[in-house]
């Protein structure tokens, strides 16, 4: 992984591990400007529109419809990235089937979520300005929590049980923040896929 410096060798919570520097600073300016170029969209959930914009690759879920469908491909300037994410998840880049930009302008987060079930892991890329990714599950009543900073040109990843039994999201802030997530699909979805 070249340079890239292992945090958290006591994960936070199982599943959970990030690295600094995944990426050069000439990189994320040009990861930032392929994103704000992507034709992103504000993010609909239900009929309602959120502050964060977005665009999918590969494939996409229709939080409107509920709907899991193949979309545009992943485009080439995503490759090496993806492949970054991929050594960095012990992966074969061709798993990270899904791609998703946003960008968080001024005011925009993410509220508490658990990504669909029709994932598996998850890796991102932070880019532009530190956030903070806040974690929580349920404990009776109350929730144990959690919390991990995530730098700018960071990378992380979501999987076994951070992935399935916590919640997580950003909170919003005054600065604007950019993201690729790369998920790969859970494996009723390819068993699925390959019998079409």
């Amino acid at each position: 992984m070249g340079d890239m410096t292992l945090l958290f060798e006591m994960p936070i919570v199982p599943g959970f591990a990030l690295v600094e520097n995944a990426i050069s600073e000439a990189e994320e300016s040009a990861l930032i400007a392929h994103i704000d170029q992507a034709g992103l969209a504000p993010f609909r959930f239900q009929g309602w529109e959120g502050k964060r914009l977005t665009a999918s690759f590969g494939w996409r879920y229709d939080f409107d419809t509920a709907r899991f469908e193949e979309t545009e491909p992943i485009p080439e300037w995503l490759l090496p990235v993806r492949a970054k994410a991929a050594a960095f998840a012990n992966l074969p880049p061709a798993d990270f089937v899904h791609a998703l930009l946003i960008r968080y302008d001024p005011g925009a987060g993410i509220g508490w979520h658990r990504d669909r079930p029709v994932f598996d892991h998850v890796v991102g890329i932070s880019l532009g300005n530190h956030a903070t990714l806040r974690l929580r599950r349920r404990r009776g009543r109350s929730f144990e929590r959690a919390s991990a900073e995530l730098p700018p040109r960071s990378i992380y990843q979501l999987s076994g049980e951070v992935r399935h039994e916590w919640e997580h999201s950003i909170a919003a802030m005054d600065v604007p923040r950019w993201s690729i997530t790369f998920r790969s699909l859970a494996d009723i979805r390819k068993s699925h896929r390959r019998a079409k």
